[in-house]
């Protein structure tokens, strides 16, 4: 069997004829191990929901060390039911704030509008809760055992059969199981080697083998604790929400408030089509510098707590991040044994010895379930965008629709409309939060599953 060896370096793969991974998975298959490659957000609730099922599994993380990188986060109804059933609510209330309000402004602080709900707990049993990213990634990365999390670990190939699936490491590290989930990123280097082994036997759907368009460049960064004094607001009891977006530059910056009295903030810059074509192939040239040149550009920027750069000077340097806001809908979500985040959340349906047939029926089944809802997410991705960062006279417009013309009641139909998909975990009691809004008619049904013996 060939080993497909990803150099991500190059943004290339190469296939090499290398002897095949020596695994008993191999030969052998006594029990269920989940490889999760990635300890981010997502790769870490996995495996908080195979702890919960006793489901052996492993995660390969490529830092050597957790940074606490990014901005803010938005729990609502959508998510927050997951939470209430794995016990996790009072920890998260305690890192968040809840928001009802947000506001637009020009960059001359002058106000374009305002979205507003102050209904969510009464219709949906939950507030919409702002925290950092960083403090989200703490709870969960508390409630995995340490010596689950291989770090510094780069994955640079995998191969699969109907047996198992390898992976193999920069350092020649070698790990194995019954399924690879691959959670790292939007550069993922899993989904990467895979779409290059299904190119290779022309079972990639032309779809697939389109570039991300990176439409944005954005940098984030999360204040230390500031002066109440001199911050007026960061110590309210909701979160202050607002959005810039200056009339003359490509530029759009946004602060929010989270406990702690510090102040998440990014800054986003639409990229015209030339450099979104040229960033295609130029990433690596956004460095350091870069970020310090935009950084320094936007210092003079207001916000309703001063300028900008007060609140990037409160930042320490090495915790602001600097990535591409891309946008594609991919296809092709699992192949095999190996699954890119998201397939992963029906390993419950798996018996505890499962063949290679039983793994791809389910990774199927979950596909064909979930993907309708990912699909309508994404359009309603796109038009948040255009309204909240769009610079064009054409978005332009549509913010000016949307937040002066658009009636309050048409904004709260979408909003309920939004909030009736709420997946649950499966295998969990559901909360009482949830029984109670069944009934309602905002509440999608959820595919019923039977609970299996656990591996």
């Amino acid at each position: 069997m060939p080993l497909y060896d990803f150099d991500e370096d190059n943004h290339r793969s190469e296939r090499s004829y290398q002897a095949e991974l020596d695994s008993p998975y191999f030969t052998t298959n006594t029990k269920l191990h989940v490889l999760i490659s990635g300890a981010g957000v997502a790769g870490l609730m996995l495996a908080i929901l195979l702890e919960h099922l006793e489901i052996s599994y492993e995660i390969v993380e490529r830092c050597r060390e957790m940074k606490p990188l990014g901005s803010v986060m938005c729990l609502n109804a959508n998510v927050l039911p997951v939470f209430d059933q794995l016990g996790l609510t009072k920890e998260i209330m305690a890192a968040s704030k809840p928001i009802r309000e947000f506001n637009f402004f020009r960059g001359s602080m002058k106000r374009l509008g305002q979205y507003s709900d102050y209904t969510a707990i009464e219709r949906d049993g939950y507030e919409r809760l702002v925290l950092s990213r960083p403090q989200l990634h703490q709870i969960l990365m508390s409630k995995i055992p340490p010596e689950k999390i291989h770090m510094g670990n780069k994955v640079k190939a995998l191969n699969q059969s109907d047996e198992g699936v390898g992976l193999r490491c920069t350092d020649k590290t070698e790990f194995y199981g019954d399924i690879l989930v691959g959670a790292d990123g939007a550069y993922s280097a899993i989904r990467q080697s895979l779409y290059f082994q299904l190119k290779q036997e022309g079972l990639l759907p032309e779809a697939d083998m389109r570039a991300m368009s990176k439409g944005f460049i954005c940098l984030v960064g999360v204040t230390t604790e500031l002066d109440p004094s001199l911050f007026i607001g960061v110590e309210d009891q909701y979160s202050s929400g607002s959005v810039m977006i200056s009339d003359n530059t490509p530029y759009t910056w946004s602060t929010f408030t989270v406990p702690d009295n510090k102040i998440c903030w990014n800054v986003i810059i639409q990229l015209s089509a030339q450099e979104s074509e040229e960033a295609q192939f130029r990433s690596s040239e956004w460095g350091p510098e870069t970020s310090d040149k935009i950084l320094k550009d936007v210092g003079e920027y207001r916000t309703p707590f001063g300028q900008l750069g007060d609140l990037i000077q409160q930042t320490p340097r090495e915790l602001i991040s600097q990535v591409f806001l891309e946008d594609i809908l991919y296809e092709t979500w699992a192949h095999g044994r190996v699954a890119l985040i998201g397939d992963a959340n029906c390993l419950y349906e798996i018996k505890p010895n499962p063949s290679h047939e039983n793994l791809v029926r389910a990774l199927k089944t979950y596909r064909d379930e979930r993907y309708s809802h990912v699909k309508t997410q994404h359009s309603v991705s796109q038009l948040s965008a255009k309204v909240q960062l769009g610079h064009s006279w054409g978005e332009k417009m549509l913010r000016y629709f949307v937040l002066s013309m658009l009636p309050k009641k048409m904004q709260m139909r979408q909003v309920v409309k939004d909030s009736a998909y709420a997946p649950l975990i499966a295998f969990l009691p559901q909360p009482e939060v949830f029984k109670q809004k069944q009934g309602k008619g905002n509440v999608l049904p959820q595919r019923e599953w039977v609970q299996v013996a656990k591996a």
